[in-house]
């Protein structure tokens, strides 16, 4: 079986497993289950700490996992990143109080508190900045206010914690985050099963951003609507009964659907409709 590290709680866990039920596997029932086994995938789940799932899959515990990729970097495990998720966005960055640090090379000399210390720390070598870095588990924003740091790195996502506690930030992000699934650092080495796995998550993943858009059209109008509804490699096109008309299947870009429906409203489409697409391999 291929064994597979999930989030056990945390932003992480819901979207990791609606992910994976929507890709065809079994999911717990109780949140107090730590290993669920998926005997018709021939998988086996084990629900962890995110912060340790990038541990356990860089020392071979278990073939592959879903974490942060900020998680992932932190760890300094023997593990790597396989495919990138979509969910669980966030950007990681510097913030200090409000005009007093304003770029890198200030940090030099301060003392940085984070959580994300090995992180924080090879981000400074890279860029040649000698920094401490102070670790905290947790509320970092209060570290400076509190006499302990000269500034924060932490995870931003509105910044609204960061400005109640004074500070703002400053440079460029660190990290651009988001889930990923990670798998261990055995070079060409790939475990039995992973491949069945990355191609169900990339159908959801690609199911997710299209939808199928079908339309009647007049056979004089088809290439310019065409145009509009390319599709992957080339749209549907099917004869209708009335033969000055033909109808359309193509996938569209869920994001694009009412521009495109729009403009195929434009070029004389009609019946235009979308539906959603549950799960598909491209």
């Amino acid at each position: 079986m291929l064994r597979i590290a999930v989030p056990n709680k945390g932003s992480l866990s819901a979207p990791a497993a609606e992910i994976l039920s929507e890709a065809g596997y079994r999911q717990r029932r109780d949140s107090r289950e730590l290993v669920l086994a998926d005997p018709g995938n021939d998988v086996e789940f084990f629900f962890l700490r995110p912060r340790d799932i990038a541990v356990y899959v860089g020392s071979g515990t278990v073939n592959v996992g879903i974490t942060g990729r900020d998680l992932l970097l932190d760890s300094g495990a023997a593990a790597v990143e396989h495919r990138p998720l979509g969910f669980a966005r966030s950007t990681f960055r510097f913030a200090a109080p409000a005009g007093e640090i304003t770029s890198l090379e200030q940090v030099a000399g301060k003392r940085v508190a984070t959580s994300y210390d090995v992180l924080v720390g090879d981000y400074l070598a890279a860029h040649g900045v000698d920094a401490e870095v102070v670790h905290l588990d947790g509320a970092v924003e209060s570290s400076v206010q509190l006499g302990i740091a000269d500034l924060v790195a932490d995870v931003v996502e509105t910044g609204s914690t960061l400005r109640a506690a004074g500070l703002a930030t400053f440079g460029e992000p660190i990290l651009r985050s988001e889930a990923v699934l990670i798998r261990h650092d055995g070079g060409a080495e790939v475990p039995a099963g992973l491949s069945v796995l990355d191609r169900r998550l990339q159908g959801v993943l690609v199911a997710r951003q299209y939808v199928l858009m079908d339309y009647d059209v007049r056979v004089t109008d088809v290439e310019a609507a065409v145009a509009i509804t390319p599709g992957l490699e080339s749209p549907t096109v099917s004869p209708l009964h009335n033969g000055e008309w033909v109808a359309v299947r193509a996938m569209v870009r869920r994001e694009d659907t009412n521009r495109v429906m729009d403009s195929l409203y434009d070029v004389g489409a009609r019946a235009i409709l979308t539906t959603s697409i549950h799960a598909c391999r491209i």
